[in-house]
C-alpha cells in the first residue's frame, strides 16, 4: 500500500545522464548515471570498490561536483543551489562517524542546528529528542567527548546528528562498516526503527549485498562507472539476478539469503519468559521463579529494555538486579532480520529477547521458531526449482 504524502518526510531525487570525469583521465568515473530515487524509501547502491557508488552519491550533496548532467531534488535543481544551503537541507553519515573530536556529544548533533540559527532551546530540545531516539540516555552521554563512546555509540551519534536539522534527504557512506558485526546488526536494526517514524528519503552506499538486502527498500546493483546492472527490489534481485554478474553478489544459498528478507515482526514470539523490573527485590524475584518453576528471570530497566539475564541460583546472594546474572550479549528488535536473530542466538546460547519501537521487552524468538521457518523455505525452493532439490 503507497504511504500517503504527510507520512513521508522525504523527496523524490532524479539523477539525469550525470557524470563525472577527473583531469587527465580517458573514462569518465561515472557515466550518464540516471535513476529515481523514491521519497520517503531506502535506495542502496552495492558494487565493488572503485566502480563509481561513493562517487555517485557525493555527486547528489556536491561534495563532488557533476561534470554534466541534472540531479533534482524535491523537484528542485541541486546544482542552482547555494552549495551551503544543499548540504543543510542532506544529512551525511560516514563509515569513521566524523565527529569533531573537540566538541561533546551534545555540540556535535548542534552543529547544523547552530548554523541555521535556532535558539538555545530549541537547540537544546532538538539534541535531546536526538539522542533519545537513536538510543542515547542524555543523561550519561550528552557530555562525554568522542573518544569516550564505543565505535556503534560514535555511530549513533553520527547519525543523530546527520538527522538534527531534520533533512528529507540522508546519505550515508558505508556508515557501519567499521564496528563489529553485532554492533553493526544493532545499528542496521536502528537505521530501519528510524525509518519507520521519520520516512526519509535514505541513498546508503555499501559493499556488502547482505546488508543491502536487509536495508534496501530498493537496491542498485552497479558495475563499473556506475553502469546499473540491476535496480530493483530486494527480493526481485535474489530471484532473478539479472546477469552472471549480479548473481556473483548474491552468491550461493540464495534461498537461505531469503532469511535476510524475513523479519522478526514476521514470526511468532514467545511470551513466556519471567521478566522483573531491575528495582525488584531478588528475594520476591526467586520465589516468583520458585512458584512458576522456572530456572531464568529477564531483567527490565525503568524503560522495560532487556539489561540482564540471572538464574535462579544468583539470587540468593544478589542485593540488587542490577548486578546479579549476565547482561545480554545481544538482542535483536522486531525490525530485525531472521539471520540476525540465529546468529544472536548463537551468542546468547539459546533463545533471545526482542525490543520494540523504543527499546522495550516485546517477547522472546527461540532457535525451533527460526528453524522451522527455514524448512518451510527450502521446501518452497524445492517446488520452485525441483532440479536444485533441497540444495541451498
Amino acid at each position: 500500500m503507497a504511504e500517503s504524502p504527510e507520512n513521508v518526510s522525504g523527496v523524490e531525487i532524479e539523477l539525469e545522464n550525470v557524470s563525472k570525469r577527473y583531469p587527465g583521465t580517458r573514462e569518465p568515473a561515472v557515466d550518464e548515471f540516471s535513476m529515481v530515487v523514491p521519497a520517503g524509501k531506502i535506495v542502496v547502491f552495492v558494487g565493488p570498490s572503485g566502480c563509481g557508488k561513493t562517487t555517485t552519491m557525493r555527486m547528489i550533496n556536491r561534495l563532488i561536483e557533476p561534470t554534466s548532467g541534472r540531479i533534482t531534488i524535491g523537484g528542485d535543481d541541486a546544482l542552482k543551489l547555494d552549495v551551503d544551503t544543499l548540504r543543510r537541507r542532506i544529512g551525511y553519515a560516514i563509515q569513521q562517524a566524523g565527529l569533531f573530536p573537540h566538541f561533546t556529544v551534545a555540540q556535535n548533533i548542534a552543529v547544523v542546528p547552530g548554523l541555521l540559527g535556532w535558539d538555545k532551546k530549541k537547540v537544546n530540545d532538538r539534541v535531546e529528542e536526538m539522542m533519545d531516539l537513536v538510543g542515547l540516555d542524555p543523561a550519561d552521554f550528552r557530555d562525554r567527548f568522542p573518544r569516550q563512546l564505543s565505535g556503534g555509540q560514535q555511530q549513533r551519534v553520527g547519525v543523530a546528528r546527520a538527522l538534527a536539522a531534520d533533512p528529507p534527504v540522508l546519505l550515508m557512506d558505508e556508515p557501519f562498516g567499521a564496528v563489529d558485526p553485532i554492533t553493526r546488526g544493532n545499528l542496521q536494526d536502528e537505521l530501519l526503527r528510524l525509518q519507520t517514524e521519520l520516512k526519509k528519503t535514505i541513498v546508503f552506499v555499501t559493499h556488502d549485498f547482505d546488508e543491502a538486502v536487509k536495508l534496501g527498500d530498493k537496491i542498485a546493483v552497479l558495475g563499473n562507472q556506475s553502469k546499473i546492472l540491476q535496480y530493483d527490489t530486494p527480493d526481485a534481485i535474489l530471484a532473478n539476478p539479472a546477469d552472471d554478474t549480479v548473481a556473483g553478489f548474491v552468491g550461493a544459498g540464495a534461498s537461505l539469503k531469503q532469511l535476510t528478507l524475513l523479519r522478526v515482526r514476521d514470526v511468532e514470539l514467545k511470551q513466556d519468559a519471567l521478566t522483573a523490573a531491575v528495582s525488584e527485590s531478588p528475594s520476591d524475584v526467586r520465589e516468583k521463579l520458585t512458584q512458576q518453576r522456572k530456572h531464568f528471570v529477564l531483567v527490565l530497566d525503568q524503560r522495560r529494555r532487556p539489561m540482564r539475564w540471572v538464574h535462579v541460583r544468583e539470587l540468593t546472594a544478589a542485593t540488587s538486579l542490577a548486578t546479579a546474572g549476565k547482561p545480554l550479549r545481544d538482542s535483536v528488535s522486531l525490525q530485525s532480520t531472521l539471520q540476525d536473530a540465529l546468529e544472536a542466538m548463537l551468542a546468547e546460547g539459546g533463545s533471545v529477547p526482542v525490543t520494540g519501537a523504543r527499546g522495550e521487552y516485546a517477547g522472546t524468538i527461540e532457535l525451533d521458531t527460526v528453524i522451522s521457518t527455514i524448512q518451510q523455505l527450502r521446501e518452497e525452493h524445492s517446488d520452485d526449482n525441483p532440479a536444485e532439490g533441497v540444495t541451498a
